[in-house]
């Protein structure tokens, strides 16, 4: 099931703000951040130049947070080396998308940036 419109616009704004303030201008030439929905979740992933061919970009995931219309709650991912999504279990499930991208942002287990 796709997020409502208000869900949707909210969580856009909010994504784009954070990809633009984590990744400094001066080297978005060299990575950026960017985000895709799908159904009720969405995906957070990184780009990068290919090192044979710069002209290619390739994206790389790097946490998914999922909406349950049922509770409200944003409930976060990460991937295992066999990209698999797999709950992330140390931080609860939040009705703010921002807890999440504290979160991702801290990468207390470096799960996420590595």
């Amino acid at each position: 099931m796709a997020l409502r419109e208000a869900i949707r616009e909210k969580v856009e704004w909010i994504l784009t703000r954070y990809c633009a303030r984590r990744v400094p201008i001066k080297v978005r030439d060299k990575i950026q951040l960017g985000y895709r929905f799908r159904g009720s979740s969405v995906t957070l992933f990184e780009c990068r130049p290919m090192v044979r061919d710069p002209t290619v970009w390739t994206k790389s995931a790097v946490a998914q947070s999922r909406f349950d219309p049922q509770t409200l709650l944003w409930t976060l991912y990460c991937r295992d080396r066999n990209t698999r999504w797999h709950r992330y279990d140390k931080i609860h499930p939040s009705p703010d998308l921002n807890d999440l991208l504290r979160e991702v942002d801290e990468d207390p287990t470096g799960i996420f940036w590595g």
